[in-house]
């Protein structure tokens, strides 16, 4: 009987290079920001190494660090001072977008999340009914339109609906065309799950649901953890009224959605790592019990290995360097 011979290809760097079939590149990676209206400097977010709420002049110092450190594409999240239930203003982030397309120019490649918890009294991604037990679709998805068009036109490269209302990219897609905003791409969060591990972010976006309200949680409009098809239903609606990528949210949890979602759907995909999952990675670190630049890369390489084409983590940042080693 002939002798295995399996181990040859992994025994020095060099072979094991040459063999590697999925590889991550800094190219694929988007990062963060958080812009805060209000700021007198920035602050860290708890949990996360390395990711802050930045003022609107700081934000643009973090854009140039992230240049110099290989990363131009860059996930917005505006988070305005002022809440209302009603007649949102949009108007901070709009002039973030602004300042930072006027700054880097087409050396970045900068799409904006676009949804309302960030904007309203209550921590919810939509408007809520009179009652306040559900989130008005109809009203919602125009209120989302209208701030999608205000970012198109104040320079955004692409807008992200995040809120996972029925119908919204169509009515952003509509928006944007009537502006003559062809150009502009839509990344929807077409598979946006009821997740627990959005915890940091939601202290760095100040979007938590108050927990108040008649409607406590997400789990009325984001998809449930074991309802895999609903993922799909979504996705092939997202993409049926015109989405241009297509992300999962959280990425470790829902490797399998992706990779059947990726291969059922030939569109780009992009998978979206949560404040939880690298909180949990970045606590392992801080333990002494993994190292970052070890754990990181090898959560991206499954990602790519599923399906994922773009690869939106809060240690985008560290992407060169990392996968270097």
């Amino acid at each position: 009987m002939a002798k295995l011979t399996l181990r040859r290809t992994r025994l020095s760097p060099a072979i094991r290079d040459l063999t590697r079939v999925v590889r991550p590149v800094t190219a694929q990676f988007i990062q963060p920001l958080f812009s805060v209206e209000g700021l007198r400097e920035r602050e860290s977010v708890p949990g996360l190494s390395g990711v802050w709420r930045d003022t609107a002049d700081s934000v643009l110092r973090q854009i140039e660090a992230d240049l110099q450190s290989g990363v131009n594409k860059f996930l917005l999240f505006g988070v305005p001072a002022h809440k209302a239930d009603a007649e949102l203003e949009h108007a901070y982030t709009a002039a973030r977008i602004a300042a930072i397309k006027t700054a880097f120019g087409q050396d970045i490649w900068l799409a904006v999340d676009t949804c309302l918890c960030s904007s309203t009294t209550h921590g919810h991604c939509g408007l809520l009914s009179a009652s306040g037990n559900y989130v008005d679709n109809p009203a919602t998805v125009a209120a989302l339109a209208k701030a999608a068009g205000l970012y198109g036109d104040s320079g955004a490269d692409c807008i992200a609906p995040s809120d996972m209302m029925d119908g919204r990219v169509a009515a952003i897609r509509a928006t944007l065309d009537r502006q003559a905003l062809e150009q502009t791409l839509i990344m929807s969060y077409s598979a946006k799950f009821h997740s627990a591990f959005y915890g940091p972010f939601r202290i760095a976006a100040d979007s938590a649901p108050d927990a108040g309200n008649t409607l406590q949680d997400r789990a009325s409009y984001q998809l449930d953890p074991g309802r895999p098809n609903d993922a799909l239903r979504s996705a092939q609606r997202d993409t049926a009224e015109g989405a241009d990528v297509l992300m999962v949210k959280p990425g470790l949890p829902y490797l399998d959605v992706l990779r059947d979602l990726s291969q059922t759907i030939p569109l780009p995909w992009a998978v979206y790592q949560t404040s939880g999952e690298c909180a949990g990675l970045d606590a392992l670190s801080q333990a002494n019990l993994g190292r970052r630049e070890q754990l990181y890369p090898e959560t991206w390489t499954a990602f790519v290995r599923a399906g994922a084409s773009m690869i939106i983590s809060y240690a985008a940042r560290n992407a060169q360097a990392w996968l270097r080693q």
